[in-house]
């Protein structure tokens, strides 16, 4: 495993009740969508009109989601293949996203922090490459969604390329081009990950008006505390 199991258990503490039980479940169909013997992803995709119809209407450019004029930037650090990472965006992120990032407050960006596995540049490079056709971050939420067994093998090229398709990037030529030029960023942003102190997915970081540039947040263990972070960055 790439994390301190304690790193782990905080994690998974960071919400209580149906939030703890709804993780829970995710993590069980991890373990099950993942079983088929990890040589290869499944490419009939879940959650696809879910997805594309979450994200309708609001502003993408690369790897920021949100409106560009927002004064408070949330910086996610992430690897695609970490079921932890997984349950944070499908549980905690979107009461952000629905609220302080629709209503202009601020904008999340995601970043790759790449620990996992030999896979995990690949699939990081292939969301950047969606990003510049601004399908990025539904290429984030759909492999999510469709996340296997973590670093079984299951995220190989016919994997990444159903994401890609699923996620509504419409010239995967190009897609496919652009995935080899965009690892020297994702190996950028996990180095930026580290030199900001940060040994665990997903950890976040944030600037805006009222903070020193960009000020690391760690792993905030509620959208309460995601949700202060913002209100006092602006």
């Amino acid at each position: 495993m790439s994390e301190p199991e304690d790193r782990r258990k905080q994690l998974l503490q960071l919400a209580a009740g149906a939030v703890f039980l709804a993780i829970a479940v995710v993590l069980v169909l991890i373990v099950v969508n993942g079983s088929s013997g990890g040589d290869g992803g499944d490419t009939s995709l879940e959650g696809v009109a879910e997805v594309n119809r979450e994200l309708a209407g609001i502003p993408q450019q690369g790897m920021v989601l949100g409106d560009p004029k927002a004064p408070v930037e949330l910086v996610e650090f992430a690897d695609l293949q970490c079921p932890y990472c997984k349950a944070f965006a499908e549980e905690v992120l979107p009461s952000i996203i629905e609220t302080q990032v629709k209503n202009g407050e601020a904008k999340v960006a995601f970043h790759n922090f790449t620990i996992i596995g030999e896979q995990s540049p690949p699939a990081g490079a292939a969301a950047l490459a969606a990003g510049a056709q601004g399908r990025g971050w539904n290429y984030v939420k759909l492999f999510y969604r469709n996340q296997g067994t973590e670093d079984s093998g299951y995220a190989d090229d016919a994997f990444l390329e159903s994401v890609a398709k699923g996620a509504g990037v419409e010239n995967l030529e190009k897609w496919n081009q652009d995935r080899a030029k965009f690892l020297p960023e994702v190996e950028a942003t996990t180095a930026e990950a580290q030199e900001l102190g940060f040994n665990g997915t997903p950890s976040f970081a944030i600037e805006g008006p009222k903070t020193k540039g960009l000020e690391p947040l760690g792993t905030p263990e509620s959208v309460g505390d995601l949700e202060k972070a913002i209100a006092e960055a602006g």
